[in-house]
């Protein structure tokens, strides 16, 4: 299906030039006496390099529907990480390609969003927040209970994140999976 470029909003998939772009970010641009035009930011769904292209408000591009399927993460072999399909229960097998980053936040039983282009996967969207185990982290010092410091603690996942100085090895802690902060214990 053809979409004008004037109708290009933020999170719209687009084939341009054989290949499949998400609009980054877009402006309406009129200068004087010119005929307007969209300045127009894509994002290669393969490689995640940002173009900026320009278009007139009338030029027509091919919109791409994605598919967004909910998914759990079951386990991982070396590159290869195994999900499920929640609707039929089928697995998956993706690339650490596809993956990417997102695989710092995953343990067995966590539900994803798996982006699909004609059938194809090609991008994992993770919940907001998960919650992970502390396996090792420096103990406390005492009498540091006035200071704001923080210290580094490894998850069960391996993603190293910035704690306050009371949580010790063993504290479940939730962390934001957009910036890879913490954000506070999980109370059982």
């Amino acid at each position: 299906m053809s979409i004008k470029a004037i109708d290009l909003r933020r999170g719209v998939a687009v084939e341009y030039n054989n290949k499949l772009y998400v609009v980054h970010d877009f402006a309406k641009v009129s200068k004087g006496n010119w005929r307007s035009f969209m300045q127009v930011k894509l994002k290669d769904t393969q490689t995640g390099s940002i173009i900026e292209q320009r278009f007139r408000v009338d030029d027509t591009l091919e919109q791409a529907f994605l598919e967004q399927k909910p998914m759990e993460y079951l386990y991982s072999e070396g590159q290869t990480h195994h999900f499920m399909d929640l609707g039929d229960f089928e697995q998956l097998e993706l690339s650490g390609d596809v993956v990417g980053d997102a695989v710092k936040y995953l343990k067995p039983n966590t539900q994803v969003q798996i982006t699909m282009y004609q059938g194809k996967p090609f991008s994992v969207e993770l919940p907001n927040t998960v919650e992970l185990e502390i396996v090792d982290c420096p103990p406390s010092m005492k009498g540091a209970t006035v200071s704001n410091v923080g210290k580094d603690a490894t998850l069960e996942t391996g993603l190293v994140v910035n704690v306050p100085d009371f949580i010790t090895q063993g504290t479940t802690v939730r962390v934001d999976t957009r910036t890879g902060e913490y954000l506070g214990r999980v109370n059982d």
